[in-house]
């Protein structure tokens, strides 16, 4: 496989960017994932070439033949990270290293090229860097930045495609809970897995989200904001939400999280949130979680708080898990004082207003 070159990128300006009062009306008031700024970054891989054509180009349309590989076989990986625009008008990004290297391991399982690590944090970097208008400024708002990769060969036979295309775009975010943090309920799915031993479930892929659609479905008919998957052998053991992964606070304080076991993906802030812990002073422990001690604990208080993370709400209390026929209800179905506190220790890492102590921050745009 032909090495990757040290990474450069051509611009392509939009000739017909947002105008400031536009932009600015988003801005006031961004949502989640509906809005994008006026420039994508997209490259090019063939097992020739290696990769190549490193682009900033006018956000727009993706014009693909209807043989496309992708659309039928569904070889494609994505991450999800954001950059912070801190007090001071710098622009940081949290831990996009560990974002590199999670999408690396994705690639090799879907058997995409893998994107070194220098073209992941320079895509990123010079499509910030052309768009930095569009970085929201406020209480927990940031840009949300979305890496993908596609099989883009026009062919129809099942093999590992001979053309791939990376891409970057971006996001302006709002704050996920613009009234407070809010406990979600959580709806437990006897029926349907997640993934299963030896499949995808711990690669960052699309069909991973597309298999959890219908039981997320089933969720909001019940009321609830999210789905909790089991495994898929013996429909025991507590794996993690559709995007979500999940934590237990104990009644002597420690905090349990199901293991990683194949199927569950690594999250990054999964990962920051078990040293966080730590520098709290609990006592943090990766093991299996069945379903029977989630229902038990919360019922005779062996648990106490129930939260879940991800890149896209940080940490979202978990206020009751429903199923047929009943509930488990954690901290009286409000926010926890560990959760809170968790929770704040980790943003306020994010949007400079703590000591970054692990050197997760990468300034991306100075003051």
């Amino acid at each position: 496989m032909t090495p990757a070159p040290a990474f450069t990128s051509r611009l392509e300006p939009n000739p017909h960017p947002r105008t400031p009062e536009q932009r600015d009306a988003i801005l006031a008031d961004p949502g989640f994932g509906n809005h994008f700024s006026d420039h994508m970054f997209l490259a090019e891989w063939t097992p020739d070439a290696g990769w190549v054509d490193a682009r900033v180009v006018p956000y727009g349309p993706l014009t693909i033949d209807p043989a496309t590989a992708v659309l039928h076989y569904a070889q494609e990986i994505f991450e999800g990270l954001k950059a912070y625009g801190h007090a001071d008008g710098s622009v940081w990004l949290f831990r996009p290293e560990a974002n590199a290297t999670r999408m690396r391991r994705s690639a090799r399982r879907l058997a995409l090229p893998e994107l070194p690590e220098e073209w992941f944090l320079g895509s990123i970097r010079t499509l910030i860097e052309t768009d930095r208008e569009w970085v929201p400024r406020g209480e927990e708002k940031s840009l949300y930045v979305r890496p993908f990769m596609f099989a883009s060969e026009v062919f129809l036979g099942v093999r590992p495609a001979h053309h791939v295309t990376y891409s970057v775009i971006t996001s302006p975010a709002g704050p996920y809970f613009p009234g407070g943090v809010k406990p979600v309920s959580i709806w437990l799915s006897t029926e349907y897995a997640r993934a299963g031993a030896g499949g995808t479930g711990n690669a960052k892929c699309g069909g991973n989200y597309a298999s959890s659609l219908l039981p997320q479905q089933e969720a909001a008919e019940h009321g609830c904001a999210q789905v909790a998957f089991l495994d898929s052998a013996e429909h025991h053991w507590v794996e993690e939400l559709g995007g979500m992964n999940l934590y237990f606070v104990q009644s002597d304080g420690s905090i349990v999280t199901p293991s990683l076991s194949g199927s569950i993906l690594e999250g990054i802030t999964r990962d920051s949130i078990l040293t966080l812990a730590r520098d709290l002073g609990h006592d943090v422990i990766e093991r299996r979680v069945s379903i029977d001690e989630w229902r038990e604990g919360c019922a005779d208080g062996t648990i106490t708080e129930v939260f879940a993370c991800g890149t896209a709400a940080v940490v979202t209390p978990v206020g009751a898990l429903k199923w047929d026929g009943g509930e488990a209800l954690a901290s009286d179905g409000e926010a926890g004082k560990v959760t809170l506190d968790i929770r704040s220790a980790l943003v306020d890492i994010q949007y400079g207003r703590a000591d970054d102590q692990h050197g997760w921050m990468t300034q991306v745009l100075p003051a």
